[in-house]
């Protein structure tokens, strides 16, 4: 296990921190239910922000900015539905 690990981290691939897969957990359980929330309210802004936040952690590699993006999208997602 250890020479697979070290042969895939000499080649550029890390495994995720834990935090970054709570993180991208958690963000896109919020964005699943504002999916959600947004398909049944017919609002358009929050059906994408949340389809968005189901999707960016492929896009992002770093922790900070997973919580960093994933907290400006909550964020729209709350002022949306005030």
């Amino acid at each position: 296990m250890g020479d697979e690990l070290h042969a895939l981290q000499s080649l550029g691939l890390e495994l995720p921190s834990p935090a970054y897969l709570f993180g991208a957990l958690v963000f896109g359980l919020v964005g699943l239910a504002a999916f959600r929330s947004g398909r049944k309210s017919g609002r358009q802004k929050t059906l994408w922000m949340g389809v968005a936040l189901m999707l960016y952690p492929y896009a992002v590699s770093r922790a900070w900015l997973l919580y960093a993006l994933g907290a400006a999208l909550c964020a729209g997602i709350w002022l949306d539905k005030r």
